[in-house]
């Protein structure tokens, strides 16, 4: 099951329901809450994102905009290409401006829970291979 499944589960922001419009982009389960879109004449998306242990996104850029990741519950991981992965934590902050490739998600053993706030559009790339993710943590 997993560490921090009730935190994740019961946070202050909502579960959300299974994360099927952008599956093809995440390795693992992810639930997605949206609390603000643009459909709210608001440029800016702002979404309660949820992963099950293992779950990561693919690489992906952010342009014309940016991306604020502010961490609400459970352990994950941010990693900017060609730096060392973050292990993050309820209260981190993350900000990652255009144009940085990036991905984020759980740890191997914890539930992951973070408020995701994003101007732009969204490149996705590649996934993070199992190898990568298998050597976080040692």
């Amino acid at each position: 099951m997993g560490k921090n499944e009730n935190e994740v589960k019961n946070n202050l922001f909502g579960f959300g329901k299974l994360n099927t419009q952008y599956a093809n982009v995440f390795i693992g389960n992810s639930y997605l809450n949206s609390l603000v879109s643009k459909d709210d004449n608001i440029d800016v998306g702002v979404s309660s994102v949820n992963f099950e242990p293992g779950c990561r996104n693919n690489w992906h850029i952010h342009h014309n905009g940016f991306q604020i990741l502010l961490v609400t519950a459970g352990e994950g991981w941010y990693q900017e290409e060609g730096k060392p992965a973050q292990l993050l934590k309820p209260g981190d902050v993350v900000a990652i401006h255009e144009g940085v490739k990036h991905w984020h998600g759980a740890t191997k053993d914890s539930w992951f829970s973070h408020i995701a706030i994003t101007k732009g559009e969204s490149e996705w790339c590649e996934p993070v291979s199992d190898e990568e993710y298998d050597q976080l943590g040692k």
